[in-house]
């Protein structure tokens, strides 16, 4: 049976270089303590800016929110660029799968997705299907071509992000690929999200 290790933790926002140190501290510790995987939150690199709406009000934007969106923008990563290449190399050092949301970016359009890695190297990823309520205005829409199930030697792995796990179709098509570790990156702090998971796992 795996061990796997859940990190509850924030970002450094606006701060990506902040924020893979958070990270490197956290692998290694799972690593000291005998993790096989470790799972991160949502958007844990880049981060989920809860409570700010970048000035959007309706057909228009404000200048300083426009201001703040350049700054998040900058923090977001690339999938092959030289933090995911960090990441990757972590992995590796550590003997470790890591499986990370994060603030992807891509041309001009950032996306909410999974980063999934294994101490052979970078596996792929997954792009959130539909952001929910305002995340629309920040994340592009994933086109359904990134619902990977990856076999490792953990077993087989593949993710739904927040509320892609309310997506009754999506869900299937993991268990289709035959899905034995099913991760659920989130912010969601409720209280109703404990029964959700439980619900997928007897579903399953």
């Amino acid at each position: 049976m795996p061990k796997i290790a859940i990190i509850q933790a924030g970002t450094v926002l606006y701060d990506k270089s902040g924020t893979l140190e958070k990270v490197k501290n956290y692998v290694e510790e799972a690593a000291e303590n005998g993790a096989d995987l470790v799972l991160f939150p949502e958007a844990f690199i880049g981060g989920y800016p809860k409570w700010n709406n970048f000035g959007i009000t309706m057909g228009t934007r404000t200048p300083e929110g426009r201001k703040e969106f350049k700054r998040y923008f900058e923090n977001a990563i690339e999938e092959n660029g030289e933090e995911s290449k960090f990441i990757e190399s972590l992995a590796s050092q550590k003997n470790i799968h890591i499986v990370i949301g994060v603030v992807e970016r891509e041309a001009s359009t950032l996306y909410c997705s999974i980063f999934f890695y294994s101490p052979d190297g970078y596996l792929g990823k997954h792009r959130k299907l539909l952001p929910t309520a305002l995340e629309r205005c920040v994340w592009g829409q994933g086109d359904g071509s990134t619902m990977p199930v990856f076999s490792t030697s953990v077993g087989r792995i593949g993710g739904a992000i927040c509320w892609e796990n309310y997506m009754p179709l999506y869900r299937m098509t993991l268990y289709s690929k035959e899905i034995q570790i099913y991760l659920a990156p989130t912010v969601d702090d409720r209280d109703v999200w404990l029964s959700t998971m439980r619900t997928i796992a007897l579903e399953g």
